[in-house]
Formats: C-alpha cells, sequence, structure tokens
C-alpha cells in the first residue's frame, strides 16, 4: 500500500476520535460551562446534523476542485474547527466548532473513499478503502477511551488541542505524500442526490437506518452519566469500559459483513430484534456492575453488526431503483446514519430531562429499533415480488 493511504488512515482517526469522544466528556463539558447534561447531550446532535446536512451540499460545491487542495483544505476546516472547541469560552462557541470539524468530515468520507482506490491498482481498491476505514474503526477502539482519558486527566479542552495535533499531523501527510493530479470524478450534483430521495423503497431503507442506528445513540450519547450515576462505576473506570465497548464494536461490524452476505433483509430483521431486546434489558441491568457489562459488550457488538447489511441493502435496492444513482444513494445512507444519531441524542436529552430519567434512555432506544425492525419486515415482504419476478418471466 502507498504510504499516502497512512496519511488517510490518521485523518480517518482523527475524524472519527472527535465524532465520538464527546460522548465520554459529557458530564465533564456540562459542568464545566455550567450547562445540563440534555444540554451538552445537543453537542452530538449538532455534529451530526453538520454531516447529515453538511456533506452533500459540500461535496455537490467542492466537485470541481483539484482532490489533493479539496483534502488539504478539508482538514485546515477540520483542525480550525477542533482548536476553536479546545477555546470555546462559551456553548455557542463550541457548537460552532463542532461543525466546522462535521463539514469536514462529511465531505472527507465522501472523497476520501475514491482516493484511496485511484491510489492503488485495480485488483487492490477494496483493500485500500478499508485500510483507511480502519481509522475510524481505531478511532472507537483506542481514540475515544483515551480521549475521554485526557479530558478527565487534563480537562475536556486538552482532548480538542489532541485531535487538532492529530489533524495537522494528517495534513502533513497528505501534503507531502500524496500525489497531484488525481483523477476528479464527475461531481454528484444536487438534483441526482434528490432524485434518489424519490424512491420510496431506497427511503424506507433509510429510515430503518436512521431509526435502528439513532436507538442506540439515545442510550450511548449519556453512557457515561449511566456508569457512573446509575450503575456506580468511577470515572477512572469508565475509560476502561470504553475499550471494551470499542472492542465489541469492531468485532460486531466485522461479524455483521458476514452475516449479511447473503440476505441483507433478512439478517437485518434478525440483528435490530435482538439488538431491541439487548437495550431493554440493559434498563434492568445497568445497576449491576458485572450485568450491566456483560449486556454493554453485547450492545456494543449489536450496535454496529448492522452498518454493512445496511449498506449492501441499500446498495442493491439503488442497482434496481435508482442504477445511475448507486453511489449517491450509498452516500445518503451515510447521511441517515447521522441523522440517527442527532435524532437519537436529542430524543436522550429530553428523557433525561423527563420524569423517566437518565435509566430510561435503553428502554426509549429499544423503541426506537423495535420500528426499524418493523420497517425492516415491511421492505422485505416488498422485496418477495421482486424476487419471483425472474421466475415467473
Amino acid at each position: 500500500m502507498p504510504p499516502a493511504l497512512i496519511a488517510l488512515t490518521i485523518a480517518a482517526y482523527a475524524i472519527g476520535t472527535t465524532e465520538f469522544v464527546i460522548v465520554g466528556l459529557l458530564p465533564t463539558v456540562a459542568t464545566d460551562l455550567g450547562i445540563t447534561l440534555p444540554l451538552a447531550g445537543l453537542i452530538v446532535s449538532v455534529y451530526a446534523l453538520g454531516v447529515t446536512f453538511g456533506a452533500p451540499v459540500l461535496t455537490a460545491l467542492t466537485g470541481q476542485m483539484p482532490r489533493k487542495a479539496l483534502l488539504l483544505a478539508l482538514m485546515a476546516l477540520f483542525i480550525a474547527g477542533n482548536l476553536l472547541a479546545g477555546l470555546a469560552p462559551s456553548y455557542p462557541v463550541l457548537l460552532i466548532g463542532r461543525v466546522l470539524s462535521a463539514f469536514a468530515h462529511g465531505v472527507f468520507f465522501s472523497v476520501g473513499a475514491t482516493i484511496a482506490a485511484s491510489l492503488v491498482a485495480l485488483d487492490r481498491r477494496a483493500s485500500a478503502i478499508a485500510l483507511m476505514f480502519m481509522g475510524l474503526t481505531l478511532a472507537i477502539v483506542s481514540g475515544v477511551p483515551l480521549g475521554t482519558l485526557i479530558g478527565q486527566q487534563f480537562g475536556w479542552r486538552a482532548t480538542f488541542w489532541g485531535v487538532s495535533a492529530l489533524g495537522t499531523l494528517a495534513l502533513a501527510g497528505i501534503a507531502l505524500l500524496l500525489p497531484a493530479g488525481l483523477e476528479r470524478p464527475a461531481p454528484a450534483r444536487l438534483n441526482q442526490q434528490l432524485r434518489v430521495l424519490t424512491s420510496g423503497r431506497l427511503l424506507l431503507v433509510y429510515a430503518m437506518t436512521a431509526l435502528g442506528y439513532g436507538g442506540t445513540f439515545v442510550a450511548f450519547t449519556f453512557l457515561v452519566p449511566i456508569l457512573e450515576q446509575i450503575t456506580g462505576f468511577a470515572s477512572s473506570t469508565v475509560s476502561l469500559i470504553l475499550v471494551l465497548y470499542g472492542l465489541a464494536i469492531a468485532a460486531g461490524n466485522l461479524a455483521g459483513g458476514r452475516i449479511a452476505n447473503r440476505n441483507p433483509a433478512k439478517a437485518l430483521m434478525c440483528l435490530f430484534a435482538v439488538q431491541a431486546l439487548v437495550l431493554a434489558v440493559f434498563t434492568l441491568t445497568a445497576t449491576h456492575p458485572v450485568a450491566a457489562l456483560i449486556t454493554l459488550a453485547a450492545m456494543g457488538f449489536l450496535s454496529f453488526a448492522n452498518v454493512p447489511g445496511l449498506q449492501l441493502y441499500v446498495v442493491q435496492l439503488a442497482q434496481a431503483e435508482r442504477p445511475a444513482s448507486v453511489d449517491v444513494a450509498s452516500a445518503l445512507n451515510i447521511a441517515a446514519f447521522n441523522l440517527g444519531i442527532a435524532v437519537g441524542a436529542w430524543i436522550g436529552g429530553i428523557v433525561v430531562d423527563s420524569q423517566l430519567g437518565l435509566g430510561a434512555t435503553p428502554l426509549v432506544g429499544a423503541a426506537l429499533v423495535a420500528l426499524a425492525f418493523l420497517a425492516t419486515v415491511r421492505s422485505a415482504a416488498l422485496d418477495r415480488p421482486r424476487e419471483t419476478t425472474p421466475l415467473s418471466a
């Protein structure tokens, strides 16, 4: 693999860390800025909304830019956003910094996979893309717990400064190692993206994605307060528990790809059903440390096990429904993931602020995942006529 891929992987690691590390820092940020926990939870929602709506628009607007110049500009924007977050004197300024980082996030992953594939021979393109996205997986496994530990020891601002340093390293690597004159594919126009949204079948899968992924974030956004206030773990222990959660996520992502290979709709029905059950069980086990850890590992495994299946299912349906816009349909599913994060974190904040309280967030998350299960059952039923048509013909 060319050295330029290492620079892209470092960038993916930094971006993945800044997206998820805020979950481990919410109590610290809330205390320091004098805001409520639900208000702090909106920091997660704002970032996810920035990715959801910023990525399609900015990707279309920057389609004519040279690829290397675009990546350098994105990393500069990412660094500026994290520096602003680290220096933020108030909650609104912190939100602005997060939105700037989110804009860089959305466009980076939109064009980064194409660039990674263009750096290698045809028979190694999948491996090149997998290597770049490994940075995102490693961020969940190590970046989030390490960033949480740094924030607990030296203040939450230090975490954002550390992420800015990672972004600077990635920027330098891209500047030095990425070749100039990279092939620039035809940009996806906004009208192409809007045409994908006229397919009812694809909209149904996007709803599955948003509900299934968002259900996890109702509880995951407030996982640290749950572990500290309900389960009774010390703050110093929570960062180690996040390592366990990250490892479970990585394992679930790998296993989910294998499970969904043959029949993604059927696999997703099973995964969503078990995921809803485990979230509901966590409501009961959260007060018992050992049982909570076991349930938490299962939650981590299931929360990302559905990701490959959802992405594969969208591609398969797009090939039938919108064959000229498969890439756009796939990118919009990434937007649906982030919309789910935003809505899940927002709903979680409402639950925490209500009479139900912090301990009810997993149960409400289970209800959202149950809706994803029902949507998947409906989508699978709509698949059957298409599957029997060739036989009838």
